[in-house]
């Protein structure tokens, strides 16, 4: 039975969380001195209301029945194929030698995805950007949402309203993973985008004899967990050794792709990678734009579980070491500067050296040879206060 006192307080919180949510106003007795609390709805949330009310809501779509479709993947198998499409698509978005087959993506799509992942200069091969090389480090979860954002943000160069796009995207995460779904209930927007998330690995598009279905994959389903949820993380596959040796249980040629980035690869078995983390390959992921806390995170969310286990699970005199090879090259800073020399007089060049001192951009004097450095970013106002001595 429930007390009165925590129905009130259970009420309390809803009503604060209505507020928090702008959904409701501040009580009236406040603005009014009235001692009667009393609530406002929000106007354009009201509004939205009372047109759902007035001509109504779209029902959730149905599975099909088990009498209607033919014999459904099952859960591996739809997982297999999610994650088949979803590498294959990585691997032709960094336009890699290793893709063995192309997905029907049109190229002005993949344009689309390539967007700041590729530069793409006159007479020369697209290469990986230092967000590309980035975003191969990302959680799975992270990269797709990346591609959806993407997505949705060219969605009006094609002619489709976001906000239809958007709406059958959040409706798609809520569908049952291994469920068909017939495509005759999709609109013509929704059939188009629903081929492109096909070859994402989001969905499966089976047919039968008289009807065409889709099967919502846990690619699908995750758009609607947190980016920091871990347990829509699949398994790892790395393990480091102190010696800087690597192992990777995995026959994944996008895997092994993407630990090139920052290490030596040394061969690869049908299900093993053998490799090396070193001071070159890391010097070369980090002129890459790629930083050690990176590496470090990729290697710690992707390891194997045997090592899982173990406190810590990458060796700490491995990322120690890749965090010191990283202030490394960091040692000198480069800062954009002018050098101010040859005055006329100690008493302007001092004038000079206090007025640089004074804005924040001094970097260095030389009052014998009366020279100094200032920062680039304030050369005009160098300019116009040494214009005024003159």
């Amino acid at each position: 039975m429930v007390s009165w006192y925590s129905w009130f307080s259970n009420l309390e919180f809803v009503v604060f969380s209505l507020l928090h949510l702008n959904l409701l106003t501040l009580p009236l007795h406040l603005a009014l001195g009235k001692k009667e609390t009393s609530y406002k709805m929000n106007t354009k949330f009201q509004s939205n209301m009372q047109k759902y009310l007035v001509f109504g809501g779209t029902l959730p779509r149905e599975p099909m029945p088990l009498s209607v479709t033919v014999r459904l993947p099952t859960l591996e198998d739809l997982e297999a194929y999610a994650l088949e499409q979803w590498e294959c698509f990585l691997l032709q978005l960094i336009n890699s030698a290793q893709a063995e087959r192309l997905t029907s993506f049109s190229s002005s799509l993949m344009r689309v995805f390539q967007r700041g992942l590729l530069s793409a200069r006159e007479n020369e091969a697209p290469k990986l950007t230092e967000n590309g090389f980035q975003f191969l480090l990302m959680d799975t979860n992270a990269q797709l949402w990346y591609i959806i954002r993407e997505y949705i943000s060219s969605s009006e160069d094609r002619g489709v309203d976001p906000t239809d796009l958007i709406c059958f995207l959040l409706e798609l995460s809520f569908h049952t993973l291994g469920e068909a779904y017939n495509l005759n209930t999709l609109t013509d927007v929704q059939k188009h985008a629903i081929k492109d998330l096909a070859d994402l690995g989001l969905v499966k598009l089976q047919q039968g004899r008289k009807e065409s279905w889709f099967i919502p994959t846990k690619l699908a389903t995750n758009l609607s967990v947190s980016l920091s949820d871990s347990s829509s993380r699949k398994e790892g596959f790395v393990v480091v050794e102190t010696n800087f040796r690597m192992y990777a249980y995995s026959s994944s040629k996008l895997h092994c792709e993407i630990l090139r980035l920052f290490s030596r690869i040394e061969y690869q078995l049908p299900n093993l990678i053998v490799g090396a983390i070193t001071k070159e390959s890391l010097y070369n992921a980090f002129e890459n734009g790629i930083t050690a806390e990176q590496i470090i995170s990729f290697l710690q969310q992707n390891v194997h579980p045997r090592v899982a286990t173990k406190t810590p699970a990458v060796p700490e005199n491995v990322t120690d070491q890749i965090r010191l090879w990283e202030t490394d090259r960091n040692r000198v800073e480069m800062i954009p500067s002018h050098l101010y020399e040859d005055f006329p007089s100690k008493d302007i060049f001092e004038a000079v050296c206090d007025f640089a001192r004074e804005i924040g951009g001094l970097l260095w004097e030389d009052s014998k040879k009366m020279r100094l450095v200032v920062r680039g970013e304030y050369h005009q106002h160098m300019r116009d206060f040494l214009r005024h001595q003159k």
